[in-house]
């Protein structure tokens, strides 16, 4: 429990950290935000009337100490554009890139962990050297550019799959799949040489070890020696750099989201850049924040079950 308590104690202080950064974020701009918000051609009596609206004309501590409050009822304010609560924006955009996101996880720990165990077992052989050339190869690829390379083949060349648009999932899982196939692939396809590339090294490492030359004096087959006995101690840096990722693409995804038409946080972020609706900025900015240290908290946790001498180390200290 003291475990617990001490990671529970460090998440809420950086989320403080996190809500005070994201709001100087913006109050530190350069010029006027009400410019900004209304343009270069607006009157100064629509700016000054822009200026009251958002809190403006008070002194930063009093917007500050305003917008914490509101923060903690769960208001992230109301979009300048559209009038639309923040938060419900977020919330039903929020379903869109988890899914884009979980998916080209699943697909990248689907290539990592075979290939990684393959590339450790036959270490600095052919085939080592043959996926770790392919890896390096599709890690110098932009995302963006992988996605345009796979809507060309895969959408345009071949027709396999739809270039663009969104099918929500409640009409129907096969063509809800298919709208995600292609952008979730464009992440996969980079994401999973990271992944693979740690779990190699991590795995021939613990191939050195004691328990494994054990297991091999008593005749067990390869296959359950890696999956089995050397998978699971080599995987902590795996989870670390996992969770890492995700919490990344929740924001990540915004150039993905954008090329492929799909309606989640990071398309909700972009358009509100470019139309200036600082509002809805500064709570996308907020939430991708809080979400990327919440899932960092959670691998720590993971960590504590997989391997109880952390959670006791972290007792002891």
């Amino acid at each position: 429990m003291r475990y617990l308590g001490r990671k529970l104690l460090r998440l809420v202080f950086v989320v403080v950290a996190v809500t005070t950064l994201t709001f100087l974020f913006v109050a530190l701009l350069p010029g006027d935000i009400a410019y900004l918000v209304v343009g270069p051609t607006a009157t100064p009596a629509e700016v000054e009337a822009v200026r009251e609206q958002l809190g403006l004309d008070r002194p930063m501590l009093v917007r500050y100490g305003e917008w914490l409050a509101a923060l903690a009822q769960g208001d992230l304010g109301v979009s300048l554009r559209t009038s639309e609560p923040v938060g419900e924006a977020i919330l039903s955009r929020l379903p869109v890139t988890i899914e884009l996101m979980v998916l080209a996880q699943v697909i990248a720990m689907a290539l990592a962990v075979p290939l990684g165990v393959l590339c450790a077992y036959r270490q600095n052989r052919w085939v080592d050297r043959a996926v770790t050339l392919a890896g390096f190869a599709m890690i110098s690829v932009p995302p963006f550019v992988m996605a345009l390379v796979l809507i060309f083949i895969i959408a345009l060349r071949l027709g396999w799959l739809p270039a663009t648009g969104y099918v929500p999932l409640s009409e129907g899982l096969w063509d809800n799949f298919r709208t995600f196939a292609l952008p979730a692939l464009s992440i996969a396809l980079i994401e999973w040489v990271t992944l693979m590339r740690l779990l190699r090294n991590d795995m021939i490492m613990t191939l050195q070890e004691d328990f494994i030359a054990m297991a091999r004096a008593k005749g067990l087959p390869a296959w359950r020696i890696l999956f089995r006995h050397a998978l699971r101690p080599s995987s902590f840096s795996l989870i670390t750099i996992l969770g890492l990722q995700i919490g990344a693409l929740i924001g990540g995804t915004l150039i993905i989201e954008s090329i492929f038409a799909l309606p989640g946080i990071g398309r909700l972020l972009l358009t509100a850049i470019f139309s200036r609706d600082y509002v809805v900025v500064q709570g996308c900015i907020l939430f991708i924040a809080v979400a990327y240290v919440v899932i960092n908290f959670l691998v720590d946790l993971t960590y504590s079950f997989l391997d109880p001498r952390i959670r006791v180390g972290g007792r002891d200290g």
